[in-house]
């Protein structure tokens, strides 16, 4: 049941099929999106065309780099270019603005990056988060099953990205240029059992946003994703086969003047047992200017933020929220 903006009792599904028949006429698809994310900011899509093999070998990957001993792990240990391993305890959304978070999150993950070549400009010049990944040796297959995935990802996230401009009143390329070079993210995250002697203050993922245009979530039968609406109620996203959890971020927030939500989302892993999910987040170059559209400005809404680079917001919130960072930053 819908109610108003942000008051929302359960999360939306939208079919994206259309994407993949150049005969549809994706007006539809463009109000479903601008219906889901004004008033909600998650939904879960449907007949993505992402193979349940690449899914499936994802997992398989996930599982057997989290069953690695720590001391294995910690030999790729999240690099300045937020490449690698990170280890539980060591992540705290001191950002968030959603809630007063004193403890770190208990996950641990492994994060892939973008792939670049040697002779990658923004790799030759320096630029925040251009450098290599980094993956473990102990598993032959690992890099091969990620990146294929990660790829599958990207060419869904591009189409995606059309539809969303549609959705905010502009032409289907309007982003073209600020994701001919995306900047991506590919998360595996390991959440133990939440113990149930814990306080309400220990959380798998604390209550936070997420800092970029869209993420496209595969989760596990396990459980325990929430959504907060605007009362305050964390609703329930659990496992629907078939199906992603996408929701807008922080960034798409503010290219459309506040119109799209970024909606408040934890995790806690009371399942007894051990979650594996694989958020793919996907964002514009690091040098783009983000600018409120003019669709997205006007009498009944006022211009709300000023022009950002988002290469800027994003490294301001690394640097905040990751030890590992943080003690660089330090250092340097």
């Amino acid at each position: 049941m819908m109610l108003k903006s942000g008051q929302f009792d359960s999360v939306p599904i939208i079919n994206i099929a259309p994407l993949y028949n150049e005969k549809s006429d994706l007006d539809g698809l463009a109000r479903a999106i601008e219906h889901a994310y004004s008033n909600v900011g998650f939904a879960y899509i449907v007949n993505h065309q992402i193979p349940q093999v690449l899914i499936d070998e994802l997992f398989e990957a996930s599982a057997m780099f989290h069953a690695l001993p720590r001391a294995e792990k910690m030999r790729i240990e999240i690099n300045k270019f937020h490449r690698g391993f990170i280890p539980i305890n060591s992540s705290t959304p001191k950002t968030s603005s959603i809630a007063e978070v004193t403890k770190p999150n208990q996950s641990e993950s492994f994060i892939m990056m973008h792939e670049l070549p040697a002779d990658d400009p923004d790799l030759l010049a320096g630029v925040d988060l251009a450098g290599p990944n980094q993956w473990p040796e102990q598993l032959p297959d690992f890099r091969k099953k990620v990146l294929a995935y990660n790829s599958a990802l990207s060419e869904l996230a591009q189409k995606i990205v059309r539809a969303i401009a549609l959705a905010l009143g502009q032409d289907d390329d309007c982003f073209d240029s600020h994701f001919q070079h995306p900047t991506s993210f590919l998360r595996l995250l390991f959440y133990p059992p939440h113990p149930p002697e814990c306080t309400d203050e220990l959380f798998g993922s604390a209550p936070h946003s997420d800092y970029g245009f869209i993420t496209i979530l595969a989760q596990d039968k396990s459980g325990g994703l929430q959504v907060r609406n605007v009362s305050g109620e964390w609703i329930d996203a659990p496992f629907i086969p078939g199906t992603f959890v996408m929701n807008a971020g922080d960034i798409l927030h503010r290219w459309s003047n506040g119109h799209f939500i970024s909606t408040p989302h934890r995790v806690i892993n009371r399942s007894g047992h051990s979650r594996y999910s694989c958020p793919f987040f996907f964002d514009p170059n690091m040098k783009s200017e983000i600018v409120p559209l003019a669709t997205c400005v006007g009498e009944e809404r006022p211009l709300r933020y000023p022009p950002v680079v988002y290469g800027d917001y994003l490294m301001e919130r690394l640097l905040a929220n990751h030890d590992q960072h943080a003690q660089r930053n330090c250092s340097t």
